[in-house]
Order: structure tokens, then sequence, then C-alpha cells
């Protein structure tokens, strides 16, 4: 047994026995309620905490008010989403003065930011500790630590190793299986290998065992998640690892994010034509037009490389759905690198895009480059980009009136119960009139689109 799963032995068994305890003066178990911002990998990694904590002997709750231990899981990649975060720990502050024995930590991605943590520890004096991203291995010592009133902000680096517990997931449908952690890109805007650390994959045994109990449980929709899920490297290669998933039996569909246009292979986009059960929809994030913008993004692929991707993806996978990312106003971006931005979007023709206004990050190259693009220019950028992409998602979505599609309910739609609401193989929202239930495929005759959903009745 490694010093690691030593120490994660040992302050289980001590925050268990302070479960139990608390259990047996109260007449329930101490409840847990994890609070999630970011990306699906910190879904992912929220479903971990709580299986770790549900391990250690707490229940989880649905509201922080209910909760004697709050966990705050956080996302770096933006300032605006440090800042939402920052303000519902804020909100806290009267949690915790009605009851000095809660227990409040703070995850994720700022957990691994040293400004962000030395905030925390002087700002927000009732936070008891943080941690960094895909840290449940870390938790049983933190929360033993928060238990003896001993605050903890000096754990900055991620841990590769983590115990296997079965992660506690909110969805039971869909779900999401981590195939690897960190990042070796280093692209020049983001944070992300500062805060997840290196690239380790998880053994393709393992990721096959997942698998093969979720489809036992009836899961239908499987998402295998990644920094750069191409660079999967766990005793096989990606295109391996989603092969041998494909052959797996039930009824059920894969899908994967996300993937760097760099490591894209002639392999992957064989077995995503050849395998039923893999979704169509590739997400393949370009993040600019431009290849002088590429360049400085450090993102090892140019325009030309880009669009023979999505050339060879429609040549094996005509009605494949095509999605990305862009980034407005990335410093020293002229009018004409974001007309070329315009440019490959007219020709690619994205089924949607994810497209964000250019955010300085503390520590990244990109935040200390000259020619920073004031925010009236980012803005107006912006604006232009959405109008383009918008008409060309509607006209696509138009092409699907009339057609029948097979979609995966999701249950009542979160604007209007009365109607549910589900996804395709390529991954559009679909509102629709019918009977159908969650964790259902079934059947939806297209009425109507508009540029972020399609509309239905059910067959």
């Amino acid at each position: 047994m490694t010093d690691n799963n030593n120490a994660f032995e040992l302050y289980s068994q001590r925050v268990r026995e302070y479960t139990d305890a608390f259990a047996a003066s109260k007449g329930h178990r101490p409840r847990a309620f994890v609070r999630t911002f970011g990306c699906q990998q910190n879904e992912a990694d929220s479903e971990r905490l709580r299986g770790t904590l549900v391990f250690l002997g707490y229940e989880i709750c649905e509201s922080e008010k209910e909760a004697n231990c709050i966990l705050v899981n956080t996302c770096a990649i933006r300032e605006h989403a440090e800042i939402k975060a920052l303000s519902v720990i804020g909100q806290y502050k009267h949690l915790k003065n009605a009851d000095p024995t809660l227990i409040i930590g703070v995850c994720g991605c700022m957990g691994a930011e040293k400004h962000r943590t030395d905030q925390l520890k002087n700002s927000y004096p009732y936070v008891n500790f943080s941690l960094p991203p895909a840290s449940d291995a870390m938790l049983p010592e933190a929360l033993y630590n928060a238990i003896k009133r001993k605050r903890d902000f000096t754990r900055l680096e991620s841990v590769a190793e983590t115990p296997d517990i079965s992660p506690v997931r909110t969805d039971k449908s869909k779900a999401w299986v981590s195939i690897m952690y960190g990042c070796n890109n280093f692209c020049t805007y983001c944070i992300v290998p500062y805060v997840r650390g290196r690239e380790r994959s998880r053994p393709f045994a393992d990721i096959v065992r997942e698998v093969e109990t979720l489809i036992s449980e009836g899961y239908k929709d499987i998402t295998l998640l990644g920094q750069n899920v191409n660079s999967y490297n766990g005793g096989c290669t990606f295109a391996e690892l989603l092969y041998r998933l494909a052959k797996l039996e039930g009824d059920f569909v894969l899908r994967f994010m996300t993937s760097h246009p760099k490591d894209v292979t002639p392999e992957l986009i064989e077995v995503m034509a050849s395998c039923d059960k893999v979704a169509k929809h590739f997400h393949l994030p370009l993040q600019s037009g431009s290849d002088r913008i590429l360049k400085a993004m450090n993102r090892r692929y140019d325009r030309e490389k880009y669009l023979g991707h999505v050339n060879a993806l429609r040549a094996k996978i005509p009605d494949i759905a095509i999605t990305s990312d862009i980034i407005v106003g990335f410093p020293g971006e002229t009018e004409e690198d974001f007309a070329a931005t315009l440019d490959i979007i007219r020709t690619v023709r994205f089924d949607m895009l994810y497209s964000f206004i250019y955010s300085p990050r503390k520590g990244t190259p990109a935040a200390e480059m000259e020619e920073q693009i004031p925010k009236s220019v980012q803005n107006e950028r912006f604006d232009r980009l959405l109008a383009l992409q918008n008409s060309i998602s509607e006209e696509l979505n138009y092409s699907s009136v009339g057609k029948t599609l097979r979609v995966l309910c999701e249950g009542g739609s979160k604007t209007d119960s009365s109607v549910l609401c589900g996804r395709t193989d390529g991954n559009k929202l679909v509102l629709f009139d019918g009977t159908a239930k969650a964790g259902e495929f079934i059947y939806v005759n297209i009425t109507d689109a508009e540029p972020y959903a399609l509309h239905g009745k059910q067959i």
C-alpha cells in the first residue's frame, strides 16, 4: 500500500468515527452538499467528491441550508467563473455564523491557484480548507483537520493516485467517465495545465469496467472526458479504447470531449464512422480562424489542417454534427484576424459554437502579452460572431424539420415542465410533446426549429 493510500485509509477511519458519533447523537448522519461550477470534468469530479463523502459516512442533501458540510467545486477557466464562485462562497458566511461547526471547503481549479487560496485564507475566515482539482484522495484529511478546527490552505498540487470509490451521480441515464486528467498542451491563454497538472491516463481495463457497470445499471448516454481525449495513453490509443467500448452489449450512446485538432487521427474518424454506438457528433475546438493568432495561442495546427479534419469527418460521416469553441479578442487580434475567423465559420458551418470573450488568466503567457484588446472591441466582435453563427445554426436546424429523429428523453424542460426535452445523436436539444420518461430512447417528428433547439412531437 502506498503512502497516499495509507493516509487516505487513516484519515477516512478518523472521519468515520466522527460521522458515526454525530449520527448517534443527532439521530441522523451528517449531511453534505456539493456546489459545482464549470465544465463537464468538474461535474465528474463533483460526483467523485460525493462518492467519497458517502464513503466517509455523510448523506448527500439538496440544499446548503440542510448541510453540515459544504464543498464548492470551482472553475478558473475565466475570471467571471471565479468571481461567481467567490460570490457564492461569500453568501455562506451567514450559514457559518448560524452554525460554527459547519465545514466549508473550496475544491477544484481555484484550489490550485496560489493567489486564490491566499485570498480564501485571508479574506474568507469561515472557509475551512481548499483542495486542488480531482482531490477526493485528499478530502478525508482535509475534513479531519476541519473537524479538529484546523484550517488547511497548503495543498496546491493535484494527486494522480485516487481511491477506487464509486461516484454518486446526479443523473440516472447520462454519465460522465473521466479517462484522463491534466493537460500537456500549454495553450498561452489557458490556466488548465497549471491547475490540473500534466496528463495522466486511467488504465484501459478500469475504464472498460466502469462503462460495463454503467450499462448494466441502465445508463444510456455515456461521455468520455479528458482535457484532450485524443492523447489518451492508458494501455491503448483513444481510437482503440473507443472501439472496444462501442463493442460492449447494450443500448447506449458513446460521446467524448474534448479533442485537440493536432491529435485527431484517421483511426479515430474510422471508428466513429464504423461504430453505430458512437455518437455522430464531434466537438473540435478551433479558437481562431487566423493562423497568426493560432500560433500566438500555441495551438500547433493551422487553418488548413483544421479544415482537413472537417473534410475527412464529413467524407466518412456526411450527417455528422460539428461544434467548436471560439475565443474573441485574443491579444493582438486585428480586424483582419477576426475576419479570418468569420470566414472559417462560414466555410465549416458549425452546428453550434461555444464562443467566449478572451479573459486574461494570471500566470499564463497571454496575460502578459502586449496589445490587449479593449473590451468595447471584444464585445462588438462577439456580437457579430454570434449573429453569424445563429443564422447558420437556425438554417441547419430547419433542415431537420419534417424528419424523424431518435432522441434520448431527459425529462421535463427546465423552463417549461409541461414540455419534454432530450438530445439527438448529434447532441442537439429537442423540445417535444409526448409521454416519454427520462432515460428512454424515443422517436420525435421535428416540426419547427430555432438556433439553439429543435421542436417536435413524440411518435
